[in-house]
């Protein structure tokens, strides 16, 4: 039966494991994209669209596949008439992750056993609304139903975190993720602009390169005195040359000089100076979340018309796996390879990158991790290709597990889908005579990556 108890879960082993062990387990939600205003002020969502197709770039993607008009997606339709649109799309999205979210979060987090078609739109946009009038359904009343126990918003350096601050009392805990792309993209042309954003909070004239590291192991500081543990990049590549400090130096003055720059030139400094802030990250004992392999605003159109992280983005072909060993290497020679958690957007990569891993493990369990199956990879095959190629290559029962990286309230459920695949992959295993039919044994490991294995690793709050 679709989406009933047991869906995902094909056999009894999977069913004791899923049920027994994973279920019930809270929600370390370590990567995500929620604002910690919109948590801490705790408004009540207008309707369902506001809550749940706003920003929502992948739900976008699929509509103008359908093609649906612009109006109805970001533009200035009325919210009913998008929230039809969407329900018109997602009918013919079977074998789409996203049709298996859309209804569970229905079921879930609404209560809604109706499947969401076009010819039901109405009574479920009556349903949901009236539900998101409830005070149960606020922001912080979402996360609460959820169990979760854990949110790591993604925060610029600038930010004063101060809604982190007043959230401290809450039965969950918010955490700020130290996000320092902006201060990466040195070919951006308001790069200099950030640079005095930058200063200002700071209050370190950046005017050299040294000064910039300066300022960023600052705001490092700051943000570990707000109980930051991670932090986080996005970058389509790793230069394959050494780290090269003076040379940053010259493309840092280049810049500041007005002189336009290179392409190899933007990649070196890119990686030079993940560099510099992998080390200080190593000395804070912070973990590092590399996003590796996405290419941006592909559309110019989408771009200039709605503007960037609007669905424009998709998945880069490069080689990872010299430019990753030349920054591990180069850190782990000094001592200062922090915790690491590779993510790549190509699926291709999972192999090459388990196997580099290998090769930097040290003192810690699990110190350096194959991130969960992220973005266009976050579906059925694509989770069990991510656990399968793990476990092959490297420790399964020390991954720090599933994330959302999403910046709606209602997308908890997804954990509850990886759960189930975990717990059948596992399942097919012991089937196959690959693995002992020891559900105490199994269930440890199932109740680690789910919940355990993260709580250890992250040490939030010390």
């Amino acid at each position: 039966m679709f989406l009933d108890e047991n869906f995902v879960l094909k056999n009894d082993i999977a069913k004791q494991l899923y049920h027994g062990y994973a279920k019930d387990q809270p929600i370390i939600d370590y990567h995500c994209h929620l604002d910690p205003k919109e948590i801490y002020e705790d408004k009540s969502f207008r309707n369902i669209t506001e809550a749940w197709l706003a920003g929502d770039h992948y739900k976008w993607r699929l509509m103008r596949a359908n093609g649906v008009p612009e109006t109805l997606i970001t533009g200035d339709g009325s919210d009913y008439d998008k929230f039809a649109a969407w329900a018109e799309t997602i009918e013919l999205c079977i074998g789409n992750p996203l049709y298996i979210w859309t209804n569970l979060e229905l079921k879930r987090i609404f209560g809604i056993e109706e499947l969401l078609t076009k010819e039901n739109a109405a009574i479920i946009w009556e349903k949901a609304n009236q539900k998101l009038t409830e005070k149960d359904y606020t922001p912080r009343q979402l996360i609460k139903k959820m169990n979760v126990s854990v949110i790591c918003t993604t925060d610029d350096p600038v930010d004063d975190l101060l809604y982190h601050q007043q959230l401290k009392n809450e039965s969950f805990a918010v955490y700020p993720t130290f996000r320092p792309d902006r201060a990466l993209n040195i070919h951006l042309p308001e790069y200099t602009d950030y640079l005095q954003k930058l200063s200002e909070v700071s209050h370190i004239s950046i005017q050299t390169y040294p000064q910039l590291i300066a300022a960023l192991a600052n705001r490092i500081a700051y943000f570990h005195r707000h109980g930051c543990r991670l932090s986080d990049h996005s970058l389509a590549q790793l230069a394959d040359s050494r780290y090269d400090q003076e040379r940053n130096s010259a493309i840092f003055a280049k810049k500041m000089a007005g002189d336009p720059l290179s392409s190899e030139e933007i990649m070196a400094y890119q990686s030079g100076l993940l560099v510099e802030l992998m080390k200080l990250y190593a000395d804070y004992e912070w973990t590092a979340q590399l996003h590796l392999s996405a290419t941006r605003n592909n559309s110019g159109l989408l771009l200039a018309h709605v503007g960037p992280d609007s669905g424009g983005d998709a998945m880069g072909d490069g080689r990872l796996e010299k430019g990753v060993s030349r920054l591990f290497d180069q850190l782990q020679c000094q001592g200062k390879l922090p915790k690491t958690i590779l993510y790549s957007l190509n699926p291709k990569d999972y192999v090459s990158l388990t196997a580099l891993m290998g090769c930097f493990q040290e003192e810690i369990q699990g110190k350096l991790q194959l991130g969960s199956a992220w973005w266009f990879n976050d579906t059925y095959s694509g989770m069990r290709h991510q656990l399968t190629t793990l476990a092959e290559g490297g420790i399964l029962g020390n991954f720090v597990g599933m994330l959302t990286d999403s910046g709606s309230f209602l997308s908890y459920p997804r954990h509850e889908y990886f759960r189930r695949i975990l717990c059948q992959v596992i399942s097919e295993w012991v089937e196959d005579g690959q693995l002992p039919e020891d559900l105490p044994y199994l269930g440890e490991i199932v109740e680690k990556i789910a919940y355990q294995n993260a709580k250890n690793y992250f040490h939030f709050g010390q």
